[in-house]
């Protein structure tokens, strides 16, 4: 397990995270890095397969088909680094009494992750 520092991005004032402050992170998602990256080598190949359908001229429904396949398999990968995020870092907040901005935080890339 690594601990580093990590700062908040795309977070501010308005979520109730100062801008550029830091969480004391345990980057729990280096736990499943090797599974990570092969699902996104995965979908980079997914994605080649995509951009040879379309210079194919391959048809649309088969296009959008694949493109809906490489959502699913991003959203995966996402939703694992948000539970890696929650299960380490908040819960680390939480412990170190800085919940209520590791919420913020955590609400904040939830609304960008939902959109």
């Amino acid at each position: 397990m690594t601990e580093s520092s990590t700062k908040t991005p795309g977070t501010g004032a308005a979520h109730g995270v100062p801008p550029g402050h830091h969480f004391h992170a345990r980057l729990f998602y280096l736990q499943d890095k090797d599974d990570l990256l092969a699902r996104l080598r995965k979908i980079e190949g997914q994605v080649r397969g995509l951009q040879r359908m379309i210079e194919e001229g391959r048809y649309c429904v088969d296009i959008l088909t694949q493109i809906a396949a490489i959502r699913a398999a991003l959203n995966k990968v996402g939703l694992s680094v948000l539970e890696s995020h929650t299960r380490g870092c908040v819960v680390g907040a939480i412990e170190e009494e800085a919940g209520d901005e590791a919420i913020a935080e955590l609400m904040a890339v939830l609304s960008k992750f939902v959109k």
